[in-house]
């Protein structure tokens, strides 16, 4: 029978592919009846957490224009976008609560086949990962998105272009594709750190394609944001290269030599 290396404790033991799907169906289980369960418990309180997708509006719903029409107005415009709406909100609130299992799952699932000293550094740097993805989306819930938001929700009003009627659908769709993109983009720093303590990156390598990154901020910036202005652009586009400068640094400190 076929058999896969495993290294652990025991360097004998060796598992089948058997074994091996009957461990990958395990994770799966565990972590999609976790993913159940925090979808369960986030619809309970889709409300709240609709209230705080639209906080970033600021007070362009309660404002009024010129003539007396509201400045902003979220609608539905099919039968089943509200609930459409109430279903995505509560899966992906269950995805970010169940974050920590699927994780725990995932590490569990590589990590016989890892090293010992692979082992240590992916244990060591999860925290950190999952917290820097946590900055991200602060960051951008409360740095870039009111301003991306303001820019394209009163530029149709002020150039009389149109009444902004935004269907909710097309407004979380935007909220949670802009804040889960800054918040991966924020994991920058560490994924270089990982990739220079396993000594596939070296400083050296990243000194010379630097401007090539540089470049790259740009052009993930104008994928992130929703609007084509400069501001916005620039307050994605500086923080990724700081980023990208903090992963360059930590490499040339604690990089493999």
């Amino acid at each position: 029978m076929v058999v896969l290396n495993r290294v652990d404790d025991n360097p004998e033991r060796r598992m089948t592919i058997v074994e091996h799907l009957a461990e990958l169906r395990t994770r799966i289980l565990w972590s999609l009846g976790s993913l159940v369960l925090a979808t369960a418990l986030a619809a309970v309180f889709v409300s709240q957490i609709l209230e705080v997708l639209r906080r970033p509006l600021g007070d362009l719903l309660a404002a009024q224009t010129a003539n007396g029409q509201p400045a902003v107005v979220l609608i539905t415009t099919e039968p089943t976008e509200a609930f459409g709406v109430f279903i995505k909100v509560a899966l992906l609130s269950g995805l970010i609560l169940s974050f920590p299992m699927h994780i725990y799952q995932t590490v569990m699932f590589v990590a016989p086949g890892l090293l010992p000293h692979e082992k240590r550094l992916l244990y060591t740097f999860l925290p950190f990962a999952t917290a820097s993805f946590l900055a991200g989306v602060i960051f951008g819930y409360f740095i870039l998105l009111p301003p991306a938001i303001q820019f394209l929700l009163t530029f149709g009003v002020d150039y009389q272009i149109a009444q902004p009627y935004i269907k909710v659908s097309s407004y979380i769709d935007l909220v949670v594709r802009l804040l889960l993109w800054i918040g991966v983009a924020f994991e920058t720093p560490i994924f270089m750190l990982i990739l220079g303590r396993l000594g596939i990156l070296r400083y050296a390598q990243i000194s010379r394609f630097r401007k090539y990154a540089i470049v790259g901020a740009w052009v993930a910036a104008a994928l992130i944001t929703p609007t084509f202005d400069p501001v916005n652009q620039t307050l994605v586009a500086l923080p990724l290269m700081v980023l990208f400068e903090i992963g360059a640094q930590l490499v040339r400190l604690f990089g493999k030599r």
